[in-house]
């Protein structure tokens, strides 16, 4: 892809490593999701107005992201809940580049290329391996499920995100719709489900969840408006890096291992993202 498309993915995987960051640190993890993915669709409701529909033909896939996110939220939360940040991260993004690339093939015909291939290879191996656990995973399989639930929903909505903002005019109509509907939606499940709970750690997490959903908007927002520029499996996986960031953010801030066997599948991810920004 194009360096300066690149660039732009690698900010909005930086931002992303950011807010699941703040997830993990904050008391209820889902709380803070609540408001995390209230925030863009708070930000979407001035521009409804002001910008057309959608076009129809993109509104099947606009319900299957809406759906789909919903489900990546709750699945994400929960493997919070019982896992480390640099355990459930990787996996979850590790595996969405090899899905996003067999769905992208089956559904837009995107035919990767040899060296794309390798990179997403690459990517999908050395983010898999930062998850790895010394001793076995039996410790951790609660976390490990839900990683893999949550890598499945990312692979999903890449796909439907990614055919819907190309079957309409003006994709920032698409990410408005798909702000306001995900978030409304999570939201309205969740205090249905929580009740004033939900409220109360509002009020105690109102910073972390208005940061983390600032940053949110501006990472998907991003990444949406590059893929209705290219391919969906390159793009998937450079912005996969963010795992590398997160891995960081595990040690630094939440006390998390980054040892000798994660550096060096950090290198495996970066010269996988490196092929991909060559391939196109």
């Amino acid at each position: 892809m194009p360096f300066d498309l690149a660039v732009l993915v690698l900010i909005a995987a930086a931002m992303h490593a950011s807010w699941n960051a703040l997830i993990k640190g904050g008391r209820d993890p889902l709380t803070v999701q609540v408001m995390i993915f209230g925030v863009p669709a708070v930000m979407a409701v001035p521009l409804i107005p002001i910008l057309p529909l959608p076009d129809p033909a993109s509104w099947p896939f606009l319900a299957a992201s809406t759906v789909i996110h919903v489900a990546y939220y709750i699945s994400l939360a929960a493997g919070y809940r019982v896992g480390d940040l640099s355990l459930v991260y990787p996996i979850a993004r590790g595996i969405a580049p090899v899905l996003v690339t067999v769905l992208a093939l089956a559904f837009e015909g995107e035919v990767p290329t040899p060296i794309q291939l390798v990179g997403v290879a690459l990517v999908s191996l050395g983010i898999i391996s930062l998850g790895a656990r010394r001793g076995g995973p039996p410790r951790h399989r609660h976390a490990i499920f839900f990683a893999i639930l949550t890598g499945i929903c990312i692979s999903a909505y890449t796909v439907s995100d990614g055919m819907g903002v190309r079957r309409t005019a003006i994709p920032l109509s698409y990410i408005a719709w798909l702000f306001l509907l995900q978030g409304f939606l999570f939201a309205t499940i969740t205090v249905a489900w929580r009740g004033r709970a939900v409220l109360e750690s509002m009020r105690l997490e109102w910073r972390r969840g208005v940061f983390g959903g600032v940053i949110s908007a501006l990472s998907y927002t991003i990444v949406i408006w590059v893929m209705s520029l290219g391919a969906l499996a390159p793009i998937s996986a450079l912005r996969e890096t963010s795992v590398i960031i997160a891995a960081l953010l595990g040690t630094t801030l939440l006390g998390e291992p980054f040892g000798r066997a994660r550096f060096v599948a950090a290198i495996v991810v970066c010269a996988g993202a490196a092929l991909l920004s060559l391939a196109g």
